[in-house]
């Protein structure tokens, strides 16, 4: 099954182990976001993830859980849909207070928690953006 939505030709994998800061993660995942390919989304979050001090893995680890959880709605998967992005909710909690890096803890802990909670059918593929925008 090609990596990305239902009906995509298979697009390559994102390379795998490659150092970005912060701000080129975000910006690169968010591009893949809005392209409809939320599992390659996941791949460049889960390398900073990997790659990050401690204090921001939970940070990644839970945004990459949220780019998961998009592939599986984008798959047809609501059960799997539902569990990631509730643990991303989940994971994202410790940073609403003072989110870093500009990105929009609120609305993604929101529109993930809300989309959790359907376990029925796909969540809306209106998401929000990682970064508030201004």
């Amino acid at each position: 099954m090609p990596y990305g939505v239902p009906g995509a030709q298979g697009a390559p994998r994102q390379p795998e182990g490659v150092q970005r800061s912060a701000e080129r993660t975000l910006a690169e995942a968010q591009q893949l976001l809005d392209a409809g390919m939320p599992f390659h989304a996941h791949e460049v979050l889960e390398d900073r993830w990997k790659a990050a001090p401690e204090p921001e893995r939970a940070l990644w680890r839970a945004l990459a859980q949220y780019a998961v959880g998009l592939t599986h709605a984008a798959r047809g998967n609501p059960t799997g849909a539902a569990a990631l992005l509730a643990r991303a909710a989940e994971g994202l909690a410790p940073f609403e207070a003072a989110p870093p890096f500009g990105i929009d803890v609120p609305g993604i802990r929101h529109w993930a928690g809300q989309a959790a909670a359907v376990t029925t059918t796909v969540p809306s593929p209106e998401i929000p953006a990682l970064r508030v925008r201004r």
